[in-house]
């Protein structure tokens, strides 16, 4: 069975690509909207802020399904950050994505950006957030994100340590029908090892530490429609650098799924302190298609 493993998911992608998704039930996409979230800012399905541990696409245990998103986020201090990826969900256990970042410096350097690339691979261990939904324990799984800053004249100047990181984390994800006045509520904890400066754009480690610090990670949204979800998100991050020091971040996010393959979040987004500006805030939109 794990010999023809690898030639059967790939030979099934093959189909994907080629067009055979209307033709073949393996690309069919039979999971119901909003369950395998939205895109995660680094690619991954989950909430724009943290990794959850559903898996991206609409396919079931039997299909392939894939994802993408764009964002962008301008904060009231001139930041823009602007974001793209994608990720491929393989029989709703395995999950592989990417995303690219551009972090516009605003004032602070003028003409400048940052720039970071995101790899993730997730792995489904446990449970199933849907169909269990009416036992105790959640969906849970392992990940891992490797990020290199692809533009390291800045994280150097403020006491980066390098430019490129693995952060491990493990998500659980849990479905309670009914639970918030009769609609649907679903919660999330990840926890992340990261020595991440602003997720990665200022480099990783500084002088203030450069082990991994277990971070958690936390979403809890009201389903009041099956295509529908309020939520909030609240994401720690280590401070590690003296000349840029940072806090929290955190989001309230109103997502919409009009069709079974196309979703928009809007949310409000609280990023904290940036570099020398604090409290930066905005409100942005992203738009996610899936199969």
């Amino acid at each position: 069975m794990k010999k023809k493993l690898l030639p059967t998911w790939i030979a099934h992608l093959a189909l994907c690509l080629a067009g055979a998704a209307a033709a073949h039930p393996v690309c069919a996409g039979s999971r119901l909207p909003a369950t395998s979230g939205v895109s995660q800012v680094e690619g991954a399905a989950g909430g724009g802020l943290s990794p959850w541990a559903l898996i991206a696409g609409g396919g079931s245990r039997d299909e392939i399904g894939a994802s993408a998103f764009a964002t962008r986020v301008q904060t009231r201090g001139g930041y823009v950050l602007e974001a793209a990826g994608a990720a491929l969900g393989l029989y709703d256990t395995l999950e592989l994505s990417a995303a690219r970042w551009r972090f516009g410096l605003s004032d602070t350097v003028p003409g400048q950006s940052l720039k970071l690339d995101v790899l993730g691979l997730k792995w489904r261990v446990f449970g199933d957030a849907v169909y269990d939904a009416d036992r105790p324990w959640p969906q849970i799984a392992l990940g891992l994100q490797h990020k290199r800053n692809r533009s390291l004249a800045v994280p150097e100047l403020l006491g980066a340590r390098r430019g490129s990181d693995i952060e491990p984390y493990v998500s659980a994800t849990k479905l309670w029908l009914g639970a918030a006045g009769g609609y649907n509520l679903l919660g999330n904890i990840t926890l992340r090892g990261t020595r991440a400066n602003q997720m990665g754009l200022l480099g990783f480690g500084g002088d203030r530490g450069d082990r991994l610090r277990l971070q958690p990670e936390l979403s809890l949204a009201v389903l009041p429609h099956d295509a529908l979800a309020l939520g909030v998100e609240w994401r720690a991050k280590p401070s590690l650098l003296s000349a840029a020091p940072e806090t929290r971040a955190l989001d309230v996010f109103l997502a919409w799924w009009p069709y079974p393959g196309l979703s928009l979040t809007l949310a409000y987004l609280d990023l904290g302190q940036i570099a020398n500006k604090t409290a930066q805030r905005s409100s942005y939109l992203s738009l996610q298609a899936q199969f």
